[in-house]
C-alpha cells in the first residue's frame, strides 16, 4: 500500500516542502548527505528518494526502481544505502525544524535549559519477511534537539531498561511504565541524573517517611479536576532510600472510561482477572520523579506529556507506515533510520495540525486560532476547488 501518494504529485510535493525548515537544501551538503550531484540532481531529488524508503516502507531495491520510474534519480541500492547512512544528521536537523514549527512546547523549555532531557524508549522490530520479532532497538532521544545520542540493537529477549544507557550529571531520564523499576531509578540517580517515569500500582514499590507502604490509592482519591497531587515518596533499594515525589492528576470522565475499557480488554485478552484497584487507578495519571520542589507538579506532568508526544508520533508511524521493520542493523544505519522516521512522523503530525488549522475562506473565525504559515496556505488554497 502506498501510504503517501502525495509524493507523486508535484503540487502536493510543494505542500510537503512548505513544512521543511528554511535552508534544508543547503544543509544536505553541510551535513554530508549530498557530497556530489552525480546520482542526484539536487537535495530535493535525494529527499524524495529517501521518503519513498522511509514513508512507504519500500526496500532499498524497490526504492531505487520507483525513483528511476518517477524520473527522480538513477542509483543502485548499495549506493543509496551509503547515502542513507550519511544522512542521519540531515534528517535530524529537518525533524527538529518541523517539530519547532508545528509541535507543542517540549520539556526542555519547561526547565529553562537546566536539565538535559532524554526520552528513553525501546521498540521491537522485524526484518522484512520475518514472521516474528528479530530485534529490539533501545534508543535515547534528546529534547528538543531530537538527537539520538545512544542506540543499541539487541535480541528481543533483552528488556527495556535505563541501565542500558550512560548517565551524565544533569540528565533527566523520561520513561514509560516499563522503566519504573527500582534498579532503573538507582542507576540514574547514582550517575547524577534525575528520573521522571510513569508508574502503576505495583511496578515501583514506594514507602512513606516512616518506611510504611506508600498509600497511593488513598492519596489519589483526594484529587479533583482542579487539584493536583504532589506527595513525598521513597524508593527502597537495599539499605538505602531514594527520595522522590509522586505527582498525579485526575483524568476527565471520558478519558477515565476509555482507560478502564482498555485495561479490561487487555486483561481479557491475556485471560487474567482485573483487580478492582487497577480499574480505580485507571482514572488517574501518576508519575514518580526525583526532581525537587523547585519544579511544580504542573511542570512535572507537562514534561511527561512532552515525552508522550514523541511516543504518540512513533506509535502512529508504526501503525501507518511500518516503523517496526528495521532494515539497518549497524549503529550508524540505525541512527539514520530513527532520525529519518522521526522526520516522517513530524511531517505527518504537521499535516494533521495544518489540516485542523486550514480555513477555505482564508482566515479563522475565532481569533484565538492560529493561521497556517502563508507558504502552506498559498499552496493549499491555490490547489483547492472553487
Amino acid at each position: 500500500m502506498e501510504n503517501l501518494k502525495w509524493l507523486d504529485e508535484e503540487d502536493d510535493w510543494q505542500v510537503v516542502k512548505s513544512f521543511l525548515p528554511t535552508g534544508w537544501e543547503s544543509k544536505a551538503k553541510e551535513f554530508g548527505a549530498l557530497r556530489r550531484c552525480r546520482k542526484f540532481e539536487n537535495a530535493e531529488a535525494l529527499l524524495r528518494t529517501f521518503l519513498i524508503h522511509l514513508a512507504d516502507g519500500c526496500s532499498l531495491r524497490e526504492t531505487v526502481v520507483r525513483a528511476e520510474q518517477g524520473d527522480i534519480a538513477s542509483i543502485s541500492d548499495v549506493a543509496l544505502l551509503k547515502r542513507f547512512k550519511a544522512s542521519g544528521e540531515w534528517f535530524r536537523w529537518m525533524a527538529v525544524g518541523v517539530m519547532e514549527g508545528w509541535i507543542e512546547k517540549q520539556p526542555t523549555a519547561l526547565f529553562g535549559g537546566e536539565l538535559r532531557v532524554r526520552v528513553i524508549d525501546g521498540s521491537t522490530v522485524q526484518e522484512p519477511g520475518s514472521t516474528g520479532s528479530t530485534w529490539r532497538i533501545h534508543y535515547s532521544i534528546g529534547l528538543p534537539s531530537l538527537q539520538c545520542d545512544e542506540v543499541y540493537v539487541t535480541a528481543p529477549e533483552v528488556g527495556e531498561s535505563f541501565q542500558q544507557f550512560t548517565v551524565h550529571p544533569g540528565d533527566l531520564f523520561l520513561g514509560d511504565r516499563n522503566f519504573g523499576r527500582r534498579a532503573d531509578v538507582r542507576h540514574v540517580v547514582q550517575g547524577g541524573g534525575e528520573v521522571l517515569v510513569r508508574i502503576n500500582l505495583t511496578n515501583l514499590p514506594l514507602v512513606d517517611k516512616k518506611g510504611n507502604s506508600f498509600p497511593l490509592l488513598r492519596h489519589l482519591r483526594t484529587l479533583t479536576k482542579t487539584k493536583l497531587g504532589d506527595w513525598d515518596a521513597w524508593v527502597p533499594y537495599g539499605d538505602t532510600l531514594i527520595a522522590g515525589r509522586v505527582c498525579a492528576l485526575k483524568k476527565s470522565k471520558e478519558a477515565a472510561e476509555k482507560a478502564r475499557r482498555k485495561a479490561l480488554q487487555e486483561n481479557s485478552r491475556k485471560g487474567a482477572e482485573v483487580k478492582p484497584e487497577t480499574i480505580e487507578a485507571a482514572g488517574y495519571i501518576f508519575v514518580f520523579t526525583t526532581l525537587d520542589r523547585r519544579y511544580a507538579p504542573t511542570i512535572v506532568l507537562e514534561a511527561y506529556r512532552g515525552r508522550w508526544q514523541i511516543e504518540i508520533a512513533f506509535k502512529r508511524l508504526k501503525s501507518l507506515i511500518e516503523l517496526g521493520h528495521l532494515r539497518k542493523t549497524d549503529l550508524e544505519g540505525a541512527k539514520a533510520w530513527i532520525h529519518g522516521k522521526l522526520l516522517v512522523a513530524f511531517l505527518i503530525e504537521a499535516l494533521i495540525v495544518a489540516g485542523e488549522r486550514f480555513f477555505p475562506w482564508g482566515y479563522p473565525i475565532s481569533q484565538d486560532l492560529p493561521k497556517v504559515p502563508l507558504s502552506l496556505e498559498r499552496n493549499v488554497i491555490d490547489a483547492s476547488p472553487a
